[in-house]
């Protein structure tokens, strides 16, 4: 258990990041969820609550600097510490690379790879304080491989690999650990359309012949969280079933 500890889960209103707010709030945690309107993450928190845990819901733009930098000082000043960071919170505006307008790569790179940067800066600051720390960026098995028509989400998943283990190397002599999760294809509103076909031609690129759940991603991050993870740090965890080794 992780009782006391005080986690922060950007993009929690559905999904991969509602299931890590309930696991870590499954273990005691007290969770700060964000969302990009001021109801978005009601839901994940009301959930939390109803199981026996603690969290409260805040409205959060990753990309304003100033926006995140608020936050965690109110979250130190409410709470009095942060020992966890996930970064979570991304988008999608997929194309073809040579039809891509300007502004489709600018909101992708600003929201998953500046937002993520915007957080782990102002986590920094307060774990190397306490001398301790769980940072957790939410990549994706595309950010390794590749994939048709997201050169700027592929680009922005990519980059959080370089920035998890440059993070890990300066923040490793604070007891801070900075490690990244890679997830598959994953069952969410977004694969739920996708056409019979397709999804068929998916599972046979996956040995395990199943799309991964929401839950498996969040056990992984709950285990990056623990204090049992304390000697890993600088790793990419992949759940993806077998899809790239």
């Amino acid at each position: 258990m992780m009782t006391e500890q005080v986690a922060l889960v950007t993009g929690a209103s559905r999904g991969i990041g509602q299931a890590i707010a309930l696991q870590l709030a499954a273990e005691g945690v007290f969770v700060v969820a964000t969302a990009t309107s001021e109801t978005g993450a009601a839901g994940t928190v009301a959930a939390i609550e109803a199981a026996g845990g603690k969290a409260c819901a805040v409205k959060l733009d990753v990309t304003n600097s100033a926006e995140v930098e608020a936050l965690f000082k109110k979250i130190v000043a409410e709470q009095g510490r942060l020992d966890i960071l996930v970064n979570n919170a991304g988008i999608t505006k997929d194309g073809l690379m040579m039809r891509m307008k300007d502004a489709d790569w600018d909101t992708v790179l600003d929201t998953n790879l500046k937002g993520a940067f915007n957080c782990m800066r102002e986590a920094s600051k307060i774990m190397t304080k306490a001398r301790y720390g769980r940072i957790i960026n939410i990549s994706s098995v595309v950010g390794e491989m590749g994939n048709a028509g997201q050169v700027n989400y592929c680009a922005s998943k990519a980059g959080l690999f370089g920035m998890t283990k440059s993070a890990a190397r300066e923040l490793a002599k604070r007891n801070i650990t900075v490690n990244a999760v890679a997830p598959g294809f994953i069952e969410t509103d977004m694969t739920a359309v996708l056409p019979e076909k397709g999804r068929e031609a998916l599972l046979q690129s996956i040995p395990m012949e199943r799309l991964g759940s929401v839950e498996d991603v969040a056990h992984g991050v709950k285990f990056l969280a623990s204090p049992e993870s304390g000697y890993i740090t600088g790793q990419v965890l992949s759940v993806n079933g077998g899809m790239y080794m």
